[in-house]
């Protein structure tokens, strides 16, 4: 019997894979909230998102079944929540299960009474006990009982509860702190080892990334070792960093035949990934490896900077220039089916390049992974091509045939669902990953999709005074988070940049009054991650931990630094400072999980410098200077002096070359028309 509940309104791609269930399902709002009140019935929240596996799982045998079904309806006001919609209160009720059982994930079930106070939860339930998991009916049943027969017991370890989130939330007070101390006062260089000590103890040297499985890509970590290297001329820093990037790009976390990476590896090689692709780990590889490229100059990065944007252009972009979520694990109900290969399949593909190609790409009769193959490379191509007395360049060329051929061939596959709905956030941050793209590589395609999409986002998430978060089928939504704007904010600051159009610094500015104005804590420093006024979420959580996408504090904390060196705001330097002092001491004990401030921190122990071009010539010298790696180098320019901008004020030249101005803290040194003279100066200061 086909049902349809209220979620058949909704845009959300993964509250409509739930519109035909026979749960009563509402989506978060004032009907269901109200209805719970009235009815004095505990509400049943289920967050999941469009990509997640057990989310399906749990749906195909619980909320599909009508005898499951029956006892929802009846016991409970269930609601459903994407979490990438509603990301407050995913964290909100996330910290609740993980305080109540020690873990989480998602699909995240958690039982509130009516007032939206947590008291119960959990991820997965089975439909029959299994996996030492009470059955999800035993959870309902017992759920039920205890809320009409221990109601103020209830009560009582949700207020509890409630004021632990509270309570987790009072951090980074920093009694006095005197800004106008030295740099090396208030980030003393002892901790730069510090930090790279604390990430090394967790470094697998063989495989490359942090911690055994599941592997995630941990870009923030990557990112700063590669930061570290630069100042210390450290080559072990440098080689986990490489080592990282390669064993994941050689790796099955990374479509070999179709370019873009999955969220995770299920193992310590990365070969079996969890299939589903986001795009906020897309953004942030693309950025890190841009990072490398520059540093390094090895062809891999500049490789998969061009593949994984190819498959964003190809996959994941709208026609109206914005970037859609994630595309599923599943198709045809077969985690990674969309992705893996018979041999049989590549023999009769390939033909007489079958053997070689296998042969590289580890494809087997018996299969690498569950009797079927996830490409991936085992050797080096320059050491194969050795051992095979191949040319290389001939040999690459002929793979590369061969990958499209497999491509051309998995597009007639039935393909995984696309959750095709816009986020700010992630949209935000691959926009920086086209600017880091460009910058890297010159390449001008990277430099105009950063700006068009741009564009797409000022004009559509915007409405009167207010920003939203999420965007779909021409209507945005929710109103926007701290990542919103904090993302935002690097993105206008990065297009400044590349651009030198002041325009976007400007926008930026305006963005970092409003987030102060409605999510920033007086006391701290620290932003809260929901507005101010934001009725319907029980704790205003202030996040700092680096996630799957960076912390928005830390990303505030330098997107704050940097428009005050640009426009000379003192007192958004002292925010910026207090923030991060404030964290100090946790960032160097675990910079794994303070990826974003540990890098950050980097920068302020070695100091940043501030390089202004002026003159005629300023485009082509600064394409120059973007092209290098300069982590701790804030950069404007511009065809004349500007007395708007502290870098640009008092820049004429009287015999109208273009200089490079070079300073710290704005006292600047003689300035240089020669592009190579700056570059040394710039690498001297680094190590």
């Amino acid at each position: 019997m086909q049902h349809t509940n209220r979620l058949i309104n909704e845009s959300s791609p993964y509250l409509l894979q739930h519109a035909h269930n026979p749960v009563d399902w509402y989506p978060w709002g004032e009907e269901a909230l109200k209805k719970a009140v009235e009815e004095d019935k505990p509400v049943l929240v289920s967050i999941g998102y469009s990509s997640c596996h057990w989310c399906h799982v749990m749906e195909r045998e619980s909320f599909e079944d009508e005898a499951t079904a029956a006892i929802m309806n009846s016991h409970f006001i269930n609601i459903k929540i994407d979490r990438e919609e509603r990301p407050d209160l995913d964290h909100i009720y996330m910290d609740a299960v993980q305080s109540m059982s020690g873990s989480g994930g998602w699909p995240l079930n958690v039982f509130l009474t009516p007032h939206l106070k947590p008291f119960y939860g959990g991820t997965y339930f089975p439909p029959v006990r299994a996996y030492n998991r009470s059955s999800w009916k035993e959870v309902l049943y017992g759920i039920a009982n205890a809320f009409k027969e221990r109601r103020e017991e209830i009560e009582q370890q949700a207020a509890e509860l409630v004021h632990h989130l509270q309570n987790a939330n009072s951090f980074g007070t920093q009694k006095v702190v005197k800004f106008d101390l030295p740099a090396d006062e208030l980030f003393p260089l002892k901790q730069r080892e510090l930090l790279f000590d604390a990430v090394m103890k967790t470094a697998d040297k063989t495989w490359g990334g942090f911690g055994g499985a599941p592997k995630f890509p941990q870009s923030f970590t990557i990112a700063f070792l590669l930061q570290h290297y630069h100042f210390t001329g450290n080559k072990e820093a440098l080689e986990q960093a490489c080592l990282s990037l390669d064993k994941m790009i050689e790796g099955g976390i990374y479509d070999q035949v179709g370019g873009g990476f999955a969220r995770y590896s299920t193992d310590t090689e990365w070969l079996a990934p969890h299939f589903e692709k986001m795009l906020y780990d897309n953004a942030l590889l693309v950025m890190v490896m841009s990072d490398a490229w520059q540093l390094t100059k090895r062809p891999q990065y500049h490789r998969a900077i061009e593949e994984t944007l190819v498959f964003i252009e190809r996959e994941m972009t709208s026609a109206e220039n914005g970037f859609y979520s994630a595309l599923d694990a599943d198709s045809e109900g077969v985690e990674g089916k969309y992705y893996t290969w018979k041999k049989k399949e590549v023999d009769e593909l390939l033909q007489d390049d079958a053997e070689l190609f296998c042969r590289f790409y580890d494809i087997t009769e018996e299969g690498n992974w569950e009797e079927v193959n996830i490409p991936r490379v085992t050797q080096k191509a320059e050491l194969f091509c050795k051992e095979n007395g191949l040319k290389q360049t001939e040999f690459e060329e002929q793979m590369k045939t061969c990958l499209a051929i497999l491509l051309t061939s998995r597009e007639q596959r039935i393909k995984p669902l696309l959750d095709d709905k816009i986020i700010l956030s992630w949209n935000a941050l691959m926009n920086c990953a086209y600017s880091s793209a460009f910058a890297a590589t010159g390449k001008e395609e990277y430099r105009s999709k950063a700006i068009s999409n741009m564009q797409f986002l000022l004009s559509v998430f915007r409405k009167d005074d207010e920003w939203l978060h999420v965007y779909k089928n021409g209507q945005a939504k929710f109103p926007a988070f701290l990542d919103d704007y904090a993302y935002l904010i690097k993105a206008l600051l990065q297009l400044q940049e590349i651009t030198s159009e002041p325009a976007y610094l400007l926008q930026a500015a305006e963005l970092m009054e409003l987030a102060i104005q409605n999510f920033s804590e007086d006391e701290t420093g620290f932003f809260f991650f929901t507005a101010a006024g934001q009725a319907d979420v029980v704790v205003r959580k202030k996040e700092v931990y680096d996630g799957a996408v960076p912390s928005g504090n830390a990303v505030m904390a330098v997107n704050l630094f940097h428009l005050a060196t640009l426009l000379n705001r003192q007192e958004w330097k002292e925010q910026s400072t207090k923030m991060l002092l404030g964290l100090q001491d946790v960032v160097v004990r675990y910079p794994g999980s303070f990826g974003v401030w540990a890098g950050f921190l980097m920068n302020r122990i070695q100091g940043f410098r501030e390089l202004a071009i002026v003159g005629p010539a300023y485009r082509e010298k600064r394409d120059s200077v973007l092209s290098w790696y300069r982590p701790n180098v804030i950069l404007q320019s511009s065809a004349k002096s500007e007395r708007t901008f502290p870098l640009l004020f008092n820049r004429d030249s009287p015999t109208g070359d273009t200089f490079f101005y070079l300073c710290r803290e704005y006292a600047c040194e003689q300035p240089t028309a020669e592009t190579q003279e700056i570059r040394d100066v710039l690498a001297s200061v680094s190590a």
